[in-house]
């Protein structure tokens, strides 16, 4: 979400002619832009040192004492110059490299000198493209020391290493005043604003996964966006709520600022793990100060905001992480009657997807669906299949909508009447095209049947999520009546496959049995493929001893072809086909024992289950019922 919006400072090199050549040179050697040419740097000496130091960090250390002495040495060499070596560029990488492998007190030291006595030269390291990052580092090295610090005992040990990680605590805590006293300048600078999201993630105790780059500035590469918990020091909890309102305080920079809006999306996040009742009244001021701004006569600002590249975002945030009470207002207030609309604009559309799934749970959500389902073939000229993924998604735990949506699914695509042509919704659902754009105007009777192309991602998404629905039987009559070639296309396709598996795993053991049938001739193929061999391993688990031995059967004969394929090896081991060939009464013995113990843990999960519903239930209509006397 923010890669896409952050500004992103120029690079003199890119330009051309003389004046490249000079200013590249101390652009891309030292320190952050539009500064190279008055910035201090390190000497070539230095850099050489850092250079050696962040090579043998890479090679690891085969003993403890020998890796202690190894960083105590190298920041020896970095005090009293901190924020020159962390504002240059092999500097910077080599103490991101370093500061996991130091101690609270090191770590403490380090911020403690690029803050500076007042702690004013924070900024300066913060909004550094190279010095952010180390900031960013020594801030996620907190959660290695709190635990220790909360519970430290009485034993003098004990009580030095609490004693040093109080010093990290306090540099955290004096870099959270500078960050809420300056806070436009912090939220507003492309590498300010990432120091900042940092921070509101260690003062709420949950920290993103490390982004991971080859060195500053260079491509991130992916990492998963889960937040991982810590037990955070108690003097977070006050900075937490002062960073916050003093947010709220420059609401309009949020709002109207790409970058800053990504720090206020990362408070809602924490606050809405953390603190709930904050995230209420942030969400609430978010709102409120939207909705007061100046409109037409008639139209709601929310509305405007909504189709605003910046602001939508933080709408979509503020719809994820809103209790129901102010859900229910912005939709009956400000959004009825203007989703299908919002929901063919090309920004406004994904704050609807947020507001689809944020209702799912509530009785709005009612609304919320009678209002899509009306536009859904609008929607889908649009192309804007978020929107109806997301809409079936909800309604996989909205069984008695179910029905409704997949009907309107099908008049959308132009296959609900007569109910002949509904067998052919299958290959229209994952290439996203209705029945004339695919099979041609007028078939004739008999003749619509055509090679399976054109599966795209959101087709496969969409029939992923119409394979949870309780009544399936329109997809399974669908793929029932593919030719065998059309299932082996399906099963080695890199989406298609996804679809496939969903169905024979989720299909009953004789649904099963009879799409297999189908595919008998096909397992080789479907082994041999990257795609295909998953889908294979899938249906062998849920598979019964029977199907197994079919696929056994076929697939035991091509020894020398699939015990030389990359991805059938694998096939061939987990199938323990070596063993069927060999000792098929043994073979038989150990899938019949995994197939009993697997029904039995089943049977167990489905008994806690409905325990579990009938809980709930009676829990529901006597809230005495389930209490101990």
């Amino acid at each position: 979400m923010t890669e896409g919006t952050e500004e992103k400072n120029p690079r003199p090199w890119k330009g051309g002619g003389k004046e490249r050549k000079g200013h590249g040179k101390e652009e891309r050697g030292r320190g952050s832009g539009g500064e190279a040419g008055t910035k201090k740097r390190l000497d070539a000496m230095s850099v050489g040192y850092f250079r050696r130091v962040s090579e043998r960090l890479e090679e690891g250390f085969a003993e403890e004492e020998e890796k202690v002495l190894f960083v105590e040495n190298v920041l020896s060499e970095v005090r009293g110059r901190a924020l020159l070596v962390a504002t240059d560029i092999t500097g910077s990488v080599t103490l991101q490299r370093l500061l996991p492998l130091a101690g609270p007190s090191q770590v403490g030291e380090v911020l403690s000198e690029l803050g500076g006595a007042s702690g004013q030269e924070f900024k300066a390291a913060s909004c550094d493209r190279c010095g952010g990052h180390v900031v960013e580092t020594a801030l996620r090295q907190v959660p290695r020391w709190t635990g220790q610090t909360l519970e430290a005992s009485k034993e003098s040990a004990e009580e030095t290493e609490a004693e040093d990680c109080g010093i990290l605590e306090a540099q955290a805590l004096a870099l959270s005043r500078v960050v809420t006293e300056d806070v436009t300048e912090f939220i507003t600078h492309t590498h300010g604003s990432h120091v900042t999201r940092t921070l509101t993630h260690l003062l709420g105790g949950c920290l993103e996964p490390e982004r991971s780059r080859t060195h500053p500035g260079g491509k991130m590469q992916k990492t998963s966006t889960q937040l991982v918990d810590f037990e955070a020091p108690l003097s977070f909890g006050p900075a937490l709520k002062k960073l916050a309102l003093s947010l709220m305080d420059h609401i309009h920079t949020c709002v109207t600022n790409a970058v800053a809006s990504t720090v206020l999306q990362a408070m809602l996040a924490v606050c809405h793990r953390k603190r709930p009742k904050l995230c209420r009244k942030l969400t609430k001021g978010i709102v409120g100060y939207l909705t007061s701004l100046s409109a037409a006569p008639g139209v709601s600002p929310l509305l405007v905001f909504l189709k605003d590249q910046a602001c939508s975002r933080l709408i979509e945030k503020v719809l994820q992480v809103s209790h129901k009470a102010l859900l229910r207002d912005v939709y009956k207030n400000h959004l009825k009657g203007q989703l299908v609309n919002l929901a063919v604009h090309p920004i406004a559309n994904f704050p609807v997807q947020r507001l689809t799934a944020a209702s799912s749970g509530y009785k709005m959500f009612h609304s919320v669906f009678e209002e899509l389902v009306e536009g859904l073939e609008a929607i889908l000229a649009a192309g804007h299949m978020g929107v109806i993924v997301q809409l079936t998604d909800s309604c996989v735990d909205r069984e008695e909508m179910q029905g409704r949506l997949l009907q309107c699914l099908l008049e959308a695509f132009h296959c609900a009447a007569p109910p002949s042509l509904q067998t052919f919704c299958l290959p229209l659902f994952l290439s996203l095209h209705t029945h004339e754009a695919y099979y041609g105007e007028q078939p004739a009777e008999g003749d619509t049947q055509r090679p399976l192309s054109n599966i795209c991602y959101n087709g496969s998404r969409l029939v992923q999520s119409l394979a949870k629905f309780k009544d399936r039987s329109v997809l399974l009559n669908s793929l029932r009546l593919l030719p065998p070639s059309d299932l082996l296309t399906l099963g080695t396709d890199q989406s298609g496959s996804h679809v496939l598996q969903a169905l024979l795993v989720s299909s009953s053991d004789k649904g099963r049995s009879k799409i297999l049938r189908r595919l008998e001739g096909q397992y080789v193929q479907l082994a041999c493929s990257r795609y295909g061999s998953r889908v294979l391993e899938a249906v062998w688990n849920s598979a019964t001893v029977s199907q197994k031995q079919g696929i056994a059967q076929e697939l035991a004969p091509s020894e020398s072809v699939l015990r030389s394929d990359q991805f059938a090896r694998h096939v061939w081991a987990k199938f323990g086909l070596t063993h069927f060939g060999k000792r098929r009464g043994q073979w038989l013995e150990i899938q019949t024992g995994q197939s009993k113990k697997r029904k039995m843990f089943s049977d167990i999960l489905e008994k806690r289950s409905s325990v579990i519903v009938r809980g709930i239930v009676a829990l529901t209509s006597d809230p005495t019922a389930l209490r101990t006397p």
